[in-house]
């Protein structure tokens, strides 16, 4: 592979990304760089272009301080420069730590079916598949010791530490895909992959780049998962192609990964970890018998949050008479909106997906969407109020 060519692919960045930016031919001199094992000396093997290393090999290595730094500064590098994948083989030594957590979970899909709730997904129709959100909550909830001994695991955070540094926020997801379960669409993942394209072409450029480095994406394998289960598909390197997140839904990229991707097969108790940025999909589960469940692992930054705690509720209810009265003469409603986003929150993570579910997309009702809908429809105070006051009860968990 020409590096020189995919350096340049990399580095032809305008200020703003539009959907006219995005071409397949860029996307494929990245997605054709080799992955040489010399390069990243920890790893056990390369599997399709993708880097599987030993857990117990590196809980040696980083047993060592010295080590440690080493192995960390290698897991960036695989997840920023390298193929954005990494299978971390065996990351649970003891399976019966998995099997307890995964009754759990089974448990909780048993009791969230029975109680009929409502169900969504993203990237896939809802009730494709089972899906427990804040799962780690409700883990620790249901469990506290299987809680402990589940998340006390140390390549999980050697990993996450390694991409994210010390204070990272941990969450997860469970999703179980059973035997004709189908493939979800290519996609991006939080934040960015999460907006709509016209939503995400008004950030800029710098802000498409920023975005891949603020999460990491993982999954932990509660069940073998053979290539017919449909493990994850991915699309390694493509987490360098800076206008991906407007690129993805485009049906000539969609072709591109389909023909492109590649399947590593998990056994119960490995994890996958890799740049959310990543193309990729949970495949299509054909077998006869595989009921796949994963432990699909969000971490965020530290740094994703304000330096003072402010009660957007409160801030909202206060000033909605003013916003009001301002908007009836006619006041100019691009300076109401400004005023809005200081008011109230324009993002709606996070939230409580089982009582919060997407809307029109992938995103919940944000506070501050509420505020202009109650403006345009012109709601009194105690409405407002009110609303403000049930879009709090949703997201909270309990």
């Amino acid at each position: 592979m020409d590096t020189t060519r995919a350096a340049a692919a990399r580095d032809a960045r305008p200020l703003r990304y539009t959907e006219a930016d995005c071409r397949v031919a860029d996307l494929d001199v990245l997605a054709r760089q080799v992955t040489d094992l010399a390069d990243y000396p920890h790893a056990r093997e390369v599997a399709q272009q993708v880097l599987v290393y030993d857990a117990a090999a590196l809980r040696r290595t980083a047993a060592d301080p010295a080590g440690r730094a080493g192995v960390e500064d290698e897991l960036v590098r695989a997840l920023s420069e390298g193929p954005g994948i990494v299978v971390l083989a065996g990351a649970y030594a003891d399976p019966g730590v998995v099997d307890r957590v995964t009754g759990v979970f089974d448990a909780l899909v048993a009791d969230e079916r029975a109680a009929g709730g409502r169900l969504s997904d993203h990237f896939a129709a809802a009730g494709a598949n089972d899906r427990v959100w804040n799962a780690l909550e409700k883990l620790a909830v249901r469990d506290p010791e299987a809680f402990v001994d589940y998340y006390a695991n140390d390549v999980l955070a050697l990993v996450a530490t390694a991409w994210l540094g010390p204070s990272y926020q941990m969450t997860s997801q469970v999703n179980v895909v059973r035997p004709g379960g189908v493939a979800q669409d290519p996609h991006r993942d939080y934040h960015l992959g999460f907006l709509s394209n016209p939503v995400a072409a008004r950030y800029p450029a710098h802000v498409h780049l920023l975005s891949p480095v603020l999460t990491l994406q993982g999954a932990v394998a509660h069940s073998d998962m053979p290539v017919e289960s449909g493990p994850t598909m991915y699309l390694p390197y493509s987490h360098q192609y800076p206008p991906g997140y407007l690129a993805w839904r485009l049906p000539e990229f969609r072709e591109y990964f389909a023909e492109h991707h590649v399947q590593l097969p998990l056994r119960k108790g490995d994890a996958a970890f890799f740049n959310p940025a990543v193309f990729h999909g949970a495949g299509s589960n054909v077998s006869r018998d595989v009921q796949r469940t994963a432990n699909l692992l969000q971490v965020s930054s530290a740094f994703g949050r304000a330096m003072e705690s402010v009660d957007r509720i409160r801030t909202a209810t206060a000033v909605y008479p003013a916003l009001r009265a301002r908007r009836a003469p006619g006041v100019d409603g691009g300076l109401l909106a400004n005023a809005v986003r200081c008011a109230a929150d324009g993002y709606p993570f996070p939230t409580n997906l089982d009582l919060d579910p997407n809307v029109d997309g992938l995103t919940p009702l944000s506070q501050a969407e509420l505020l202009h809908r109650a403006l345009e429809e012109d709601w009194e105070a105690p409405r407002v109020e009110a609303e403000l006051d049930a879009y709090a009860a949703r997201r909270r968990t309990h």
